[in-house]
């Protein structure tokens, strides 16, 4: 081995790529285990040996002439993207160099038959110029195993290297490469050498543990044609011959077989039959976008997206960005497939969910593939989830009762986990607050009743247990006001309504809520920001109607749309979005800088698509169909629908344009699979995910509760008479009480719910309006009184 060693080690500290991906691709099957994005007219960030796995940061080319010419095509050209064919992530790209000088044609596939992705390029000199020396620079950045830091590159007989731990990438050209070098990023990678000297100068053959880069030079001509190949292997010798073997095989060929797959997958599964101004012009792009973030090694493992958010501000310590599996994603993302009949796909995902579930009966809020924990928050709605998971299964007809006893200790052990925990949660859906949030609550109250269809259909007789599951939903249901609802405040008089659901509710909230003087701390604002929970109002409360826990046009949902328009839709170029809440610190800061832990809140396009749910719920299909085509604009030239649009005056240098992508994630998976529930909500004139338990229970039936539920959590202070009062613990009690001011008194031993839960049941039918339940607890456990008296006043 060469002493010719690259200067600099370890470089500059590495950073991730521009999270606005125009696209997604990997091979439908699972011989191939790589993953590959394009961004700005290059390959962006790789991916191996799983999806969650980064290994490259990008890879481009270069151009000089070895005088005064210097070009980067990620930079210095016009870029045009397409499809080879609609829906398949075969890639053409057109760089056009700004100045005329150069124009580079790529397809870019990645191998059906092995780890590698292949570009087969065209390069053209647009004008005849005998002066210049031109040649092309392939240059890659290595980001093996999720960072910057910690690579090692050489080069050798022509062939670069990179590696760490137990990854090798190889980069080889068809054409041999001229020359070849690597060097550490900044310092003295080729990028250094070339745009300061028009050439490659410097010629280093190794650079070792640190942030690194590789590049081979090909001399280029007026017409110059070649492929280059980028493999990955658990060794330099296995990676050098997959991408031999590629190279050695017809691009052509190895293009129709990628092609034939993903067209075979589509056929099967065609899209809705819709109006044209309703056609869903993403229909194929957005399944081949979902299908892309799946684990070949995990079935049923998505990741949420194949971006980091601003990625290109964040450095090693930002390694898991959206390479994630969230639950709650993961379920939307089965209830799209659903919605497009790719029922093995979603089956999948029900059969993963069952092996990460923990054994308290939650899930994660998100981990990696291998169910290893990325953060530690609880959210009840990712618990909620996988039972509704479920239900649409058997709803489909994907499972049958014969099919479902499997999931028997799945559903009672995340039952169970809602019951000893709900409703109010330690995270919202956002990730950011604590309490009572619509959404929470809908999907929580749903999935009990999923729950008790379901062991109902597993079990030969009715049991007490699916009964106790669908009381303790009507009491949630029927709280939900209590909890989330508020009226004459300063906002509904200001919008001219009676009242509206609030974003969030804190934990203390208890019988009758005014929210006067709840606080809540608004996240990624200024520390200590803080806002009255009555003032924040969201599109989460649509939940309630999605659900199907209230009509569209109950006149508290009503009112809570027209005050959520007021305060939070804005209509872009590109058609209506709305923000997740007012005061939402998650966006870029006000000049375009990226998000940094504070920021502004900007519009999120799959906002769009609930909200043309909430209309389908109204029956107004043609606004949903033109909230469908707003969605679709939303897109960029690649067909990628961002997590968030810019909402300002348009920003150019920060590539920030109004009503157009901002710097979050894309292409977000939710978002993509919310455009197809929503093209098949359109075609079927009804919500397509809406439970048919809550529906029937609640919209159809119109349940109300038969008890009144009190918990330490949610001490109600006043009951109607005629209502059951349902004294509730997590732990076995006698409950000492009396009606009369302890003239007398009784002492009753808790029933078990069979769900780690325990209670007591007092009548107030035949009591007086004026009587008062006065009670305490002595705990069996350790034979111990709370030593505290509780009230309950029967109104």
């Amino acid at each position: 081995m060469s002493n010719n060693r690259a200067f600099g080690k370890p470089g500059t500290e590495p950073k991730w790529n521009s999270s606005a991906k125009s696209g997604v691709g990997t091979a439908l099957n699972r011989e191939s285990e790589v993953w590959f994005t394009v961004s700005h007219g290059i390959l962006n960030e790789l991916f191996f040996p799983k999806v969650d796995t980064g290994c490259v940061r990008d890879m481009g080319l270069l151009v000089a002439d070895g005088k005064d010419f210097f070009s980067e095509e990620k930079r210095h050209t016009d870029s045009q993207i397409s499809y080879v064919e609609d829906g398949v992530p075969a890639f053409e790209i057109i760089n056009t160099c700004q100045k005329g000088i150069y124009k580079i044609k790529k397809q870019i596939i990645a191998d059906p038959k092995r780890n590698c992705v292949l570009q087969k390029i065209s390069f053209d000199l647009t004008q005849n110029d005998d002066s210049g020396d031109y040649k092309i620079y392939a240059l890659l950045a290595p980001h093996i195993n999720n960072g910057g830091w910690g690579n090692t590159a050489w080069t050798r007989d022509g062939v670069l290297y990179a590696q760490k731990d137990d990854v090798t990438l190889v980069m080889l050209a068809s054409l041999p490469f001229s020359a070849t070098s690597v060097g550490y990023v900044g310092v003295s990678d080729a990028w250094q050498d070339i745009s300061e000297h028009k050439k490659m100068t410097w010629q280093f053959d190794r650079a070792e543990d640190g942030n690194v880069a590789i590049c081979g030079e090909i001399n280029a001509t007026q017409h110059t044609e070649f492929q280059i190949a980028i493999a990955f292997a658990d060794s330099p010798d296995a990676a050098l011959a997959l991408a031999q073997q590629s190279l050695s095989e017809n691009f052509d060929d190895l293009q129709k077989q990628y092609v034939a797959e993903w067209s075979a997958w589509h056929k099967a599964h065609p899209q809705p039959q819709l109006p044209k101004k309703a056609l869903p012009k993403l229909w194929k792009t957005s399944l081949a976008a979902i299908l892309s973030h799946q684990s070949t090694r995990y079935a049923g493992a998505f990741i949420a997206s194949l971006s980091i958010p601003w990625g290109f501000s964040k450095n090693d310590e930002d390694y898991g960005g959206y390479h994630l599996v969230w639950p709650r994603d993961l379920v939307e993302t089965a209830g799209s497939l659903l919605a497009a009949n790719a029922h093995s796909e979603a089956l999948d995902v029900l059969h993963f969910l069952q092996k990460t579930q923990l054994p308290d009966g939650h899930w994660l809020q998100n981990m990696w593939l291998d169910g290893t924990p990325y953060w530690g928050g609880v959210q009840l709605d990712e618990t909620a989830f996988p039972i509704l998971l479920l239900g649409m299964l058997i709803e489909n007809k994907v499972l049958t009762k014969k099919d479902i006893a499997p999931y028997q200790d799945m559903v009672h052990r995340a039952a169970n986990y809602l019951l000893q925990n709900g409703p109010a949660s330690q995270q919202d859906r956002w990730e950011e607050n604590a309490g009572y949030s619509p959404f929470t609550l809908a999907a929580e109250i749903a999935s009990l009743l999923a729950a008790a269809d379901i062991l109902d259909a597993i079990s030969t007789r009715k049991s007490s247990k699916t009964q106790y599951l669908r009381e303790i939903a009507d009491c949630w249901n029927d709280s939900i006001e209590r909890w989330c609802y508020v009226s004459n405040t300063e906002l509904s008089q200001e919008i001219g309504v009676n009242g509206y659901y609030v974003r969030i509710a804190p934990m203390n909230v208890n019988d009758t809520p005014t929210l006067d003087d709840d606080l809540i701390v608004v996240k990624n604002l200024a520390s200590g920001s803080t806002t009255a929970a009555k003032n924040i109002v969201s599109p989460d409360a649509l939940a309630l109607v999605r659900f199907g826990l209230r009509a569209a046009d109950d006149a508290r949902m009503l009112d809570t749309v027209k005050v959520i328009d007021a305060k939070l839709k804005v209509t872009t170029p590109s058609g209506d979005s709305w923000y997740r809440y007012n005061n939402d610190g998650y966006g870029e800061h006000e000049d375009g800088s990226p998000f940094d832990g504070t920021g502004k809140g900007r519009l999120w396009p799959l906002m769009t698509g609930e909200r043309a749910h909430y209309e389908i719920a109204l029956g107004n299909f043609e606004s949903a169909a033109k909230l469908l085509a707003d969605l679709t604009a939303f897109a960029n030239e690649g067909g990628m629908i961002s997590e968030q649009i810019w909402d300002s005056p348009d920003l150019p240098d920060r590539e920030l344009f109004f009503g157009r992508p901002s710097g979050s994630a894309m292409p977000l998976v939710w978002a993509h699979g919310e455009y197809v529930k929503l093209c098949r909500s359109l075609q079927d004139k009804a919500i397509f995910d809406m439970p048919a338990a809550t529906k029937k229970r609640y919209l159809q039936e119109k349940t109300t509760a038969l008890h009144a539920l009190w918990r330490f959590d949610d001490a109600v202070a006043s009951v109607p008479k005629g209502k059951i009062i349902r004294i509730e613990s997590n732990e076995p009690f006698t409950l000492h009480w009396s009606a009369n001011d302890w003239k007398t008194t009784q002492d009753s031993v808790c029933l078990p719910s069979d769900f780690q839960t325990y209670y007591f049941d007092i009548p107030t039918a035949n009591m007086a309006t004026t009587n008062t339940i006065i009670f305490t607890f002595r705990w069996q456990k350790n034979d111990r009184w709370e030593g505290k008296n509780f009230e309950i006043q029967i109104f």
